[in-house]
């Protein structure tokens, strides 16, 4: 299958002046080698951005909503395309490519939609002697910062309400998976997006990363990714007074209570944890499982973990493929075996499937007895473990779910018990609390607290990242006062 190469800047589709290969981590083969900006293809993407802020932000919105139509029907009319994209740059299994391509058509959609909401508001005088009108504004160029796990998912999060605020928007997919987002850059050449819209384009040069943040032209900087990324961008990009939004870093807990529906905890917890080979950001981490229940919880992780179909195969029934690179492979094997010679017990998986010598693939894994003093239970994993830690009393539970070196993205509490539930979920330091299931969809908030990141990815809150209020204050004429007061 041929792939797209090409980055998507200045309005077309060119080759930059410089490259990268794309390996397929199912397979270790080579997909492609695509086109990567240096340091003069990203500050001609910063001024052609530039250039089409006054142009793109005072377009009628109906125009705007209507270039957003046309792409999401070009996004549709190419779904075998572009998940094949993702199922070969990722090696994620073909029905969870799925979920990507249906992110990137709701986007556009819902932020079309949603964009209507922002209309102007007045605001009373208290002295009765002014009008005050408050407008909402693009707030001006966008570059995002995008993560490798949910290729399409996590561009559709940035590219809807940047389109719909009138925001320029540069996208930089992540070197692992770029292949996808070029795809999108095909269907905005191909659909005549006007100029300087929407720019995508990869890079090796961390000169060339950092000169997308660190340039005053930016107004909005927006990533997908890990806690210390932010804070590097955030350093990189005070050069001049920015909007931040960041979805970065978590390290999920779990607390599994004796009342629980253990079947179901067991379902999302190992559904969520072994999916996307765990490459999750609200994947949950560390589970505490009450005592009285922890043996039949432990069985059903154990048998959920043993009953995964590992691979990569189109027509099979996969549950987790492999991880993104070799590098991540020896992370996260480092982090089981490391927790095993501290006393975790390896309850299943732990290593390379025997069926597997190619791609970098991680069996489904059940850790037992973990401690806090585990690298596995400190670090956000980004892998297949489930890690179990016992617990006997409430006493303390709260304190050590809250114990997270990484911020708070995501907590997950299973209970029959709706006021216990209710006192956890408002103790729990996390962005997002998940009450016996998980939900996400394009129209609910996304977004962490703490380290966890700043603003927030989806529903109609995303668009405040885009967007500024200017106030507009009147005079009232003496002669209305008069006539008002008549």
């Amino acid at each position: 299958m041929k792939f797209p190469t090409k980055m998507y800047l200045n309005g077309a589709l060119t080759d930059g002046h410089g490259s990268l290969e794309v390996r397929n981590p199912a397979t270790e083969e080579r997909v492609a080698t695509v086109a990567a900006a240096d340091l003069p293809d990203v500050q001609r993407a910063l001024e052609c951005a530039r250039d089409a802020f006054p142009v793109w932000s005072s377009t009628p919105l109906a125009e705007r909503k209507a270039w957003m139509h046309k792409l999401r029907d070009e996004v549709i009319a190419n779904e075998e395309y572009l998940r094949s994209c993702i199922h070969y740059e990722l090696g994620k299994a073909w029905a969870a490519t799925q979920e990507d391509f249906e992110s990137l058509r709701n986007s556009l959609e819902f932020y079309a939609d949603a964009i209507d909401r922002f209309d102007s508001f007045a605001l009373p005088d208290r002295a009765g002697t002014h009008s005050h009108k408050m407008v909402y504004e693009p707030a001006g160029v966008a570059v995002a910062f995008l993560a490798w796990n949910f290729p399409l998912l996590n561009l559709a999060f940035k590219i809807g309400p940047a389109m719909a605020a009138g925001c320029p928007i540069i996208i930089r997919p992540s070197n692992e998976t770029p292949i996808s987002a070029y795809a999108v850059g095909e269907l905005c050449a191909k659909i005549g997006l006007p100029k300087g819209a929407v720019q995508i384009i990869a890079t090796e040069s961390y000169e060339a990363a950092d000169a997308l943040s660190a340039s005053p032209i930016p107004a909005v900087l927006t990533l997908i990714g890990s806690t210390a990324t932010g804070k590097h961008i955030m350093r990189t990009g005070a050069t001049t007074i920015k909007k931040y939004s960041m979805e970065l870093g978590g390290n999920a807990p779990v607390l599994v209570f004796a009342d629980a529906d253990l079947e179901q905890a067991a379902d999302v917890v190992c559904g969520v944890k072994f999916s996307n080979a765990g490459q999750i950001c609200v994947s949950p981490n560390r589970v505490f499982v009450e005592r009285p229940v922890l043996e039949k919880f432990t069985e059903l992780a154990v048998a959920r973990a043993k009953a995964a179909k590992v691979g990569w195969d189109r027509d099979a029934d996969i549950t987790t493929g492999p991880l993104v690179s070799e590098r991540a492979f020896d992370r996260i094997k480092g982090l089981v075996d490391h927790a095993v010679s501290e006393g975790a017990d390896l309850l299943a998986g732990g290593d390379r499937p025997a069926d597997l010598n190619r791609g970098y693939y991680l069996a489904p894994t059940v850790l037992g007895n973990v401690t806090d003093t585990m690298d596995v239970y400190r670090q956000e994993t980004f892998g297949p473990i489930v890690s179990l830690i016992p617990f006997d009393t409430e006493e303390n539970l709260l304190a050590k779910a809250n114990d997270c070196d990484e911020g708070g993205l995501t907590a997950y509490i299973f209970t029959s018990d709706t006021a216990k539930a209710e006192r956890y979920a408002a103790g729990l330091r996390y962005g997002e609390i998940q009450i016996n299931g998980v939900r996400y969809d394009i129209d609910l908030p996304h977004g962490g607290i703490g380290q966890s990141g700043i603003g927030h990815d989806c529903s109609y809150l995303a668009l405040h990242d885009y967007l500024v209020l200017k106030r507009v204050s009147r005079a009232i004429p003496p002669a209305e006062l008069a006539g008002a007061g008549a």
